[in-house]
């Protein structure tokens, strides 16, 4: 990694300059801050702001990153967050957050955290999701946290979306049902494949006709969430469901099937069950009836990936945290 003293002879001037430029840079000429920054460039110089937090004292508090793709701005995952904060605080670790809006803010987000010279980064999405991790994170002490990379080569620690579902379908068949209507999360993501892969399985094993298994997926696009409405009018029609049970990809699909069903006077659960997947936060008991769902495993998934760090455990590729079914009053 290149010195700011490289940054300084590349750019002909003086490292104060450098330093000015990177800190105070309306105090230089345009010319000269222009001639520094094609140096930075030039060269991929990323300040070190640690030091100067650090400057003056005899040991350095570790700390750790995490690079936020789209988590920091929902509500689903604050517990991964607030997790990652807690568990380093409990260890004696210090955290920050640096939050990628968008792929193109990328490489903004990269440089503001390698500036920080983290001991160790978690990368998370809101969503489990395929990335690409950029480049100049290879090689560092990295974990993925609802992420996974295209080889699984990385560690990461992710929900286990098939066994949530397979739980959630034995579940049903206990208690008698036999007849699911299913719509999940679209195919284009992990979680919509494992979650009805999950439910296939347990219904297989259950001697049950795959035929009486009528599973449908959204397109992509919160648009399509709204999918759920006309699935219901054909399956439902004048108010007569000929199912006993409506299995959700998430618990938004579940609150709008909610409405739906409701306003067509069919009672929840003596007429039609229904079941959720996410737990969104403070939701689940604001359905009425309380919906029955799987726990996404956020805050274990926050705990696990910070102790992976701190630990320093050895590479273990994708591991699986489970996802419990919380039973509530919608079956």
């Amino acid at each position: 990694m290149a010195s700011l003293k490289e940054v300084a002879q590349r750019a002909s001037v003086s490292l104060m300059t450098v330093s000015r430029a990177i800190n105070e840079p309306q105090r230089l000429k345009p010319e000269t801050l222009a001639r520094v920054r094609e140096a930075i460039d030039a060269l991929n110089y990323v300040p070190d702001f640690s030091a100067r937090k650090m400057r003056g004292k005899s040991s350095k508090i570790s700390t750790l990153g995490v690079l936020a793709l789209d988590t920091a701005t929902t509500p689903f995952s604050v517990e991964l967050l607030l997790s990652v904060e807690l568990t380093a605080r409990e260890f004696g670790w210090s955290s920050f957050l640096v939050s990628i809006t968008s792929q193109a803010d990328s490489e903004r987000a990269v440089s503001q955290l390698l500036s920080q010279r983290p001991d160790g980064i978690i990368y998370t999405t809101m969503g489990l999701r395929e990335v690409k991790i950029p480049p100049r994170l290879i090689g560092k002490n990295l974990v993925l946290a609802n992420c996974i990379s295209p080889d699984h080569e990385l560690p990461g620690y992710i929900p286990d979306d098939f066994g949530g579902q397979y739980q959630a379908m034995k579940l049903l068949l206990q208690k008698g049902y036999r007849h699911p209507l299913c719509f999940y999360l679209p195919e284009s993501i992990p979680a919509g494949i494992r979650r009805r892969a999950g439910a296939e399985q347990a219904w297989r094993e259950a001697g049950m006709p795959a035929a009486q298994l009528r599973q449908f997926h959204m397109e992509p696009g919160d648009e399509h969430y709204r999918d759920i409405v006309q699935i219901l009018e054909r399956f439902a029609p004048d108010g007569k469901p000929d199912f006993d049970v409506l299995i959700c990809g998430n618990d938004r699909i579940a609150f709008l099937a909610y409405q739906v069903l409701l306003a067509k006077g069919i009672q929840i659960p003596q007429q039609v069950a229904v079941l959720g997947y996410d737990n969104m936060v403070g939701i689940g008991d604001l359905f009425i009836p309380p919906l029955t769902t799987v726990q996404l495993p956020h805050r274990e998934i926050g705990r696990e990936a910070v102790l992976h760090l701190i630990e320093q455990r050895p590479n273990q590729g994708l591991i699986k945290i489970d996802s419990p079914v919380l039973e509530r009053e919608s079956l």
